[in-house]
């Protein structure tokens, strides 16, 4: 396991509201052979009252120009706060094998828990472009595991996406990730 990335422990409220606010990502791991492994997923973001302990935010933008993810380093922010956390579903959508522990990505993270989340807006107006790409640690969160952590992941999902209302996620593993660095990018404040 690599150690975390050192900086600011931050992730800028820009950066929260536009993770916040995105239906989905691309999540990276890595698969045996050493090559990413990308599957698209959904999320929720967790943890959002504050600065993240243990979590780096980087911007490209330039800071003072404006618009979703221009923001500066962050570095006024302090220390302190809570965890940024994401969860993403091993939901009942089809999938190539029937027991979600057998998924390529759930095999890849027991092995190797650096995984990478990627989350874009793409907009044929160029100057709307930007993507905020999450750098974390995962776990399988199993139901018996942290019944209180995983019911309330499974009801921000359901929050979040009302398909889910229908799913099991109540019995079904998720997993979590613990947002170690974020760093981000928008055409307006990189002119």
């Amino acid at each position: 396991m690599s150690e975390p990335p050192s900086g600011p422990p931050i992730m800028d409220a820009e950066q929260r509201a536009f993770l916040a606010a995105a239906r989905s990502g691309t999540l990276a791991t890595v698969a045996p052979d050493g090559l990413p492994r990308l599957v698209p997923c959904c999320f929720v973001l967790v943890g959002v009252a504050g600065p993240f302990e243990g979590a780096t935010v980087t911007s490209r933008a330039t800071a003072g120009r404006g618009g979703p993810l221009a923001g500066g380093d962050g570095s006024s922010a302090g220390r302190g706060g809570k965890t940024a956390v994401l969860y993403t579903p091993l939901d009942e959508k089809p999938k190539r094998v029937a027991d979600p522990h057998a998924l390529a990505r759930v095999r890849d993270l027991v092995k190797r828990p650096d995984v990478t989340l990627l989350v874009d807006r793409w907009s044929e107006d160029w100057t709307e472009l930007a993507w905020l790409r999450i750098q974390g640690r995962a776990a399988l969160l199993e139901p018996t595991d942290a019944p209180d952590e995983h019911a309330g992941a499974v009801a921000a999902l359901r929050e979040k996406y009302s398909q889910y209302r229908e799913h099991r996620l109540d019995v079904r593993a998720l997993i979590r990730i613990e947002v170690l660095r974020a760093v981000s990018w928008n055409a307006r404040g990189a002119r």
